[in-house]
């Protein structure tokens, strides 16, 4: 019981902490209302961090990783893709918007393209910006770079690897850093070379690192996935990545 009662007073803190920092930004896609938060910094003339949430829409996670963001320095946005009215109820209403976004890849990054605009309008150096992204996110941080998106570098935090094999390899341009769990199912061995094969024909700076003893949502605290060990090692990876491309 006293258990129970901590953890809410936990949840309850976290919660009012992050209406303390982050604030709503609304802006739009076409007649879409969006609503995107940003960091208390915003204003100011430094690097920015565009936050890409998993399928469920923005979430605990990305709201932590863009208020540990600020703490580096940096502005940091989180994308809402779906809009206003749109945000999934559970998990089968979330692969199917989810997976109208991957099918439907131009639309994606158009989204992420509309976030970035919001990144740039509050502060955020424009050459200096970066795209990180978890789950559906790391997907879109990865069609960031394949959509040439003005970003100095992308992280895919146990993203979707895949993309249609009918769209052909480019040039990225965006240095990219894939961290993959190697227990996660959803990527078979095809996802993960083919990978390879695009960022190779697509002349990218590239690096994956694989994290042992790890499943899908292995950064997420509040999954049974959860790795604390990997996950700090993930996030330090990201510091380190996003300091060489950014700072």
């Amino acid at each position: 019981m006293i258990r129970s009662i901590l953890l809410t007073t936990l949840i309850m803190a976290s919660g009012n902490l992050f209406s303390q920092k982050l604030k709503t930004v609304s802006y739009q896609d076409g007649s879409q209302k969006l609503n995107g938060l940003i960091t208390s910094n915003a204003g100011k003339k430094l690097p920015g961090v565009l936050v890409l949430p998993a399928w469920k829409g923005i979430d605990e996670e990305a709201k932590t990783a863009a208020l540990e963001l600020e703490k580096q320095g940096y502005i940091a946005f989180i994308a809402d893709i779906y809009g206003e009215g749109k945000i999934p109820a559970d998990n089968d209403a979330a692969a199917k918007s989810a997976g109208y976004y991957k099918q439907n890849y131009k639309e994606y990054q158009k989204r992420i393209s509309l976030a970035l605009e919001q990144l740039k309008k509050n502060g955020a150096i424009s050459d200096k910006t970066a795209v990180i992204g978890y789950c559906f996110g790391g997907s879109g941080a990865l069609e960031s770079a394949r959509g040439n998106l003005p970003v100095a570098g992308v992280v895919s935090i146990h993203g979707g690897l895949s993309k249609d094999q009918s769209r052909k390899n480019e040039k990225l341009s965006a240095k990219i850093l894939v961290e993959n769990p190697a227990d996660d199912k959803s990527v078979t061995p095809d996802d993960y070379n083919n990978l390879i094969k695009e960022m190779n024909e697509g002349d990218a700076d590239w690096q994956i690192i694989t994290y042992a003893h790890s499943k899908h949502t292995f950064t997420n605290p509040e999954s049974p996935d959860y790795n604390a060990v990997m996950a700090k090692r993930a996030w330090n990876h990201t510091l380190m990545f996003l300091k060489e491309i950014l700072k």
